[in-house]
């Protein structure tokens, strides 16, 4: 591993800066202004509704800090909606709006897309491995993330 290029980290930041690029110019194309972070904030509470803000953070793995401007943002859009939990008047619960629900719907073949163009040159075959490895790897070193990732999540950061 000499050479700077293929060191993993460098691959994976480079993939990271590709799989944004195509996020943001196929998700653009299709008229919206989503990013990678909105997308994975409203698809997860579209699988989930009633999904705690600090739950929500977790599953997508952004820190509590973080996950608070991305739904701020996704309010101010009429996205999604924040309200104060009954059992808990310290948490929020989270709920998609109809426009979030019609937005993923209209951005979904933008999201697919995104992913078979990143995976663009590799065979089925492979581009399954790589999601396996690329997988392996994340679940192995989850806990040295500055926001662990916890629970599942119903999508990627990159759709």
């Amino acid at each position: 591993m000499g050479d700077r290029a293929d060191r993993p980290g460098h691959l994976a930041r480079r993939f990271q800066q590709i799989a944004v690029a195509v996020f943001h110019a196929e998700v653009s194309a299709a008229g919206s202004d989503l990013t990678p972070v909105q997308y994975a904030a409203l698809a997860e509470v579209a699988a989930d509704p009633g999904l705690d803000q600090a739950t929500l953070a977790g599953r997508i793995a952004l820190d509590r800090a973080t996950i608070t401007g991305v739904v701020d943002r996704l309010e101010k859009k009429r996205l999604m909606t924040r309200e104060v939990a009954e059992g808990d008047r310290r948490a929020r619960v989270l709920r998609i709006t109809d426009a979030g629900s019609d937005e993923l719907r209209r951005i979904e073949p933008a999201v697919e897309a995104t992913q078979r163009i990143v995976l663009g040159g590799l065979d089925e075959g492979e581009a399954a491995e790589l999601v396996r490895l690329l997988a392996k790897a994340v679940a192995a070193s989850n806990d040295l993330s500055r926001a662990p990732s916890r629970g599942s999540a119903a999508s990627s950061p990159a759709g």
